[in-house]
């Protein structure tokens, strides 16, 4: 929403827009700064100091380093029997910069929150706890499941964050989903020896590197719609040594999280067979959290709806499956969340390009952080102050909490701040 947008018909959506008015050139200069110094995962300390800078001047409590993660951070304002968390991403693609528009992610965030502290008397009058969570290492690195395993997000109630995307429509969230990843890193280990004068002594790690990959090339034609894997060697060496070692580092995807522990098994039986074929030894690790389906809450999904189209953005139907991943979908697993893909008006390109990150500085780009921000407000406000929205969302809430062996309150948890 711009200063010359016509006036909202909805006087609760038009008086959060103009709590966020005053604030909106103060939230698109640290998303600007953002774009202009991207820091990658765990490293991103300018955005960190930031946003924490502006969350406190905007009399929030703010702790930093939040979970043990110095780039995290978990801001309250509120004491509310409703906890509710919006999500801040901050990190950037290395080569690339914001070329996933999280410049925009953080600045829509923080914007909503704004707009809500910015109405006098309206946390009490909703009797909420307003939070602002800062994930780090959403590209790679699972900041969100890292922050929920320290228990940052226990005793939130509903947590949201929006997304940018290349595609110029506003889709109705409901209905949309994104894929689980894992990725791991398989290493190895065989023999060394000299090339010429005796490669017979020796056991060429990177022969299995080579099975490994073949096999998964064909592992690829019995895979199903949805599912994706791709693989990627690490290599070195000089020629005239039989390779004892090889890395590849490989990953996977799928719609649910049963085709995707089907789609790993597979994938891992490639590395084994290779492993076996070529007498090397084998071992494969993590390299960092499994990131989930997204499952939109469907109460939270009907307020963004409402109020995203209220702002002018009309729906174009469902987006449906998403051929990416975030761990705002662990996130989605643990309690009522919604995480919409929204589409900048004009962007071309294709999210992770240089094209997409120049669209995340673009005039369109902050006109929908605006929007973003005023619509995210607009679907806490609606929940907190609809009784039956609020209870079903507590409701939910509990029963995922029990599904996980966590406990979420009915009321605010004693957090320490205020």
């Amino acid at each position: 929403m711009t200063d010359d947008a016509p006036a909202l018909a909805d006087p609760a959506l038009a008086e959060l827009a103009a709590a966020y008015a005053p604030r909106r050139e103060e939230i698109h200069a640290l998303a600007r700064a953002l774009h202009a110094d991207p820091e990658i995962a765990f490293e991103e300390h300018g955005a960190h100091a930031r946003c924490t800078t502006l969350l406190e001047g905007a009399s929030f409590t703010v702790e930093r380093g939040a979970g043990g993660l110095p780039t995290a951070f978990r801001a309250q304002l509120g004491a509310g029997s409703l906890v509710a968390a919006l999500c801040v991403e901050y990190d950037a693609l290395p080569g690339i910069g914001h070329g996933c528009g999280h410049s925009l992610i953080a600045g829509a965030s923080l914007g909503a929150a704004l707009a809500l502290a910015g109405v006098p008397g309206l946390l009490d009058e909703l009797d909420l706890t307003l939070l602002v969570i800062g994930t780090p290492a959403e590209e790679h690195g699972g900041g969100k499941q890292l922050l929920l395993d320290a228990g940052v997000f226990d005793g939130v109630h509903l947590a949201l964050m929006t997304h940018p995307t290349p595609h110029t429509d506003t889709y109705d969230v409901l209905g949309s989903t994104s894929q689980a990843v894992g990725r791991w890193r398989a290493t190895f280990t065989g023999r060394g020896a000299h090339a010429a004068a005796n490669p017979a002594d020796g056991i060429n790690a990177n022969d299995a590197a080579v099975v490994a990959q073949v096999a998964a090339g064909l592992l690829r034609q019995r895979i199903r719609d949805g599912e994706r894997l791709a693989l990627v060697p690490q290599q070195d060496g000089v020629t005239n040594i039989v390779p004892e070692q090889a890395v590849v580092d490989f990953e996977c995807r799928a719609l649910t999280m049963e085709s995707f522990a089907q789609l790993q098994a597979d994938l891992v039986a490639c590395f084994e067979g290779a492993a076996l074929a070529t007498g090397t030894s084998l071992e494969i690790t993590a390299s960092e959290p499994v990131y989930e389906p997204l499952d939109q809450d469907e109460v939270l999904g009907r307020a963004w709806n409402r109020a995203i189209s209220a702002l002018g953005r009309p729906l174009a139907g469902s987006l449906g499956a998403s051929a990416a991943s975030t761990d705002m979908g662990n996130v989605s697993q643990r309690l009522p969340a919604l995480h919409p893909f929204v589409g900048i008006t004009g962007a071309g390109g294709a999210l992770h390009t240089r094209e997409f990150a120049d669209h995340a500085a673009s005039p369109e780009g902050f006109r929908l952080l605006d929007d973003s921000a005023i619509a995210m407000a607009a679907v806490i406000r609606e929940v907190a102050s609809t009784p039956v929205s609020r209870e079903a969302v507590l409701a939910r809430a509990a029963r995922r909490g029990r599904e996980n062996g966590t406990q979420v309150p009915s009321a605010a948890p004693d957090t320490g701040l205020s």
